[in-house]
C-alpha cells in the first residue's frame, strides 16, 4: 500500500514563522544564513576557550595561541561554503547543474552538503595546521568540539523554511509542512537538531572536560565523526529523500545520506581506536 494513503488522524500546526529574519529593502537575512553564522562564530568562541584551559592539555602546555584561531576562522568559513556547496552539486543534483552551470554559484537558491562542507574544512584545517605548524587533528579536536551547535542551528532554520521533511507518518507530533502536500510528516529536521546538534555537543562536552580527551589527539574528532554519521543515519530512516534521488539500489530504505553517512561512522571509530595520548614530559 502507498506510504501516502496511511494518513493521521490529526497533526500538529506547522509555526507560521518568516523564514526572513530581516529585510531592509532588498537586503533580507534569512534563518538559514544566521544559522550558518551563529554556528561558526560560536565553534571559534569555543575552540578559544579549549586551547586556553591548561586543565585539558598535557602539561598544562596549550596547543596553540588563540590567535590562530582569530585567522584559521576566515579558512573555515570559506571551506564550509566552498565544500558544502561542491559537495551539493556532485553528490545530490549533477545533472541539473550540468545542464545548468550557472546556478551552481547561486547559492541562495539553498542546496548546501554536510558532507562535502566536511571535506572542505577539513582541507582547510590541513593547510592551516601545517603552515602554522600546528598538529592537524588537534586543531580537528577543538573546531569539532563546538562545531555541533552550529549543526543544531542549521536544522532548525531547515524547520522554519519547511525544507528536509520527513517521511509521512502517524505519530502523534507529526507536522503538516506548507509545501510538503496534504501530509503529515516526521519533523526529521528536529529529529537531527536534538542528535547531532544537542545531544552530540553534550557527548563531545563530556570527553572534553570530564574524560579529558584533547590529551589524546584524534579522539574528539573521531567522536564527532562517528557520532555524526550515525546520527544522520538514525534520522535518514525518517526523513524524506531527495526528490531528484529517491531511493537508490531499488530499495525502498537506502538514502544518499546513509551511503556518505556509513564511511564517516568507520573512520570515526578508526580515529578513537588509534588514538594515543600525548606522553607527559619529565621532570629534569
Amino acid at each position: 500500500m502507498n506510504e501516502y494513503f496511511l494518513l493521521p488522524l490529526a497533526s500538529l500546526p506547522f509555526p507560521n514563522i518568516n523564514p526572513i529574519l530581516i529585510q531592509i529593502g532588498p537586503l533580507a537575512v534569512h534563518w538559514y544564513g544566521v544559522g550558518y553564522i551563529v554556528g561558526i562564530l560560536f565553534a571559534w568562541w569555543y575552540a578559544k576557550r579549549l586551547v586556553t584551559n591548561t586543565k585539558l592539555w598535557p602539561d598544562g602546555i596549550l596547543p596553540m595561541k588563540p590567535e590562530d584561531l582569530d585567522d584559521f576562522i576566515v579558512w573555515a568559513a570559506i571551506g564550509v561554503v566552498l565544500g558544502g556547496r561542491t559537495g551539493y552539486v556532485l553528490f545530490y543534483d549533477l545533472p541539473r547543474y550540468i545542464a545548468h552551470p550557472f546556478d551552481i554559484v547561486a547559492v541562495w537558491q539553498g542546496g548546501m552538503s554536510f558532507h562535502g562542507g566536511l571535506l572542505g574544512v577539513i582541507l582547510a584545517m590541513t593547510l592551516f595546521s601545517r603552515k602554522r605548524g600546528i598538529r592537524t587533528w588537534t586543531l580537528f579536536d577543538v573546531v569539532a568540539a563546538g562545531v555541533p551547535v552550529g549543526l543544531g542551528l542549521v536544522r532548525v532554520a531547515n524547520f522554519i523554511n519547511s525544507e528536509l521533511w520527513g517521511r509521512v507518518t502517524d505519530v502523534p507530533w507529526a507536522v503538516e509542512f506548507p509545501n510538503g502536500g496534504p501530509f503529515a510528516r516526521h519533523p526529521s529536521q528536529i529529529y537531527e537538531a536534538l542528535l547531532e546538534g544537542l545531544l552530540l555537543f553534550l557527548i563531545l562536552r563530556f570527553l572534553t572536560h570530564s574524560r579529558l580527551k584533547l590529551k589524546t589527539p584524534r579522539f574528539v574528532g573521531g567522536a564527532f565523526i562517528c557520532g555524526y554519521g550515525l546520527s544522520r543515519i538514525v534520522v535518514e530512516f525518517f526523513r524524506e529523500p531527495d526528490q531528484q534521488l529517491g531511493y537508490l539500489l531499488g530499495t525502498n530504505w537506502l538514502t544518499m545520506g546513509m551511503i556518505l553517512s556509513s564511511p564517516m561512522v568507520l573512520a570515526g571509530i578508526w580515529a578513537m581506536v588509534t588514538a594515543r595520548q600525548v606522553p607527559q614530559q619529565q621532570p629534569a
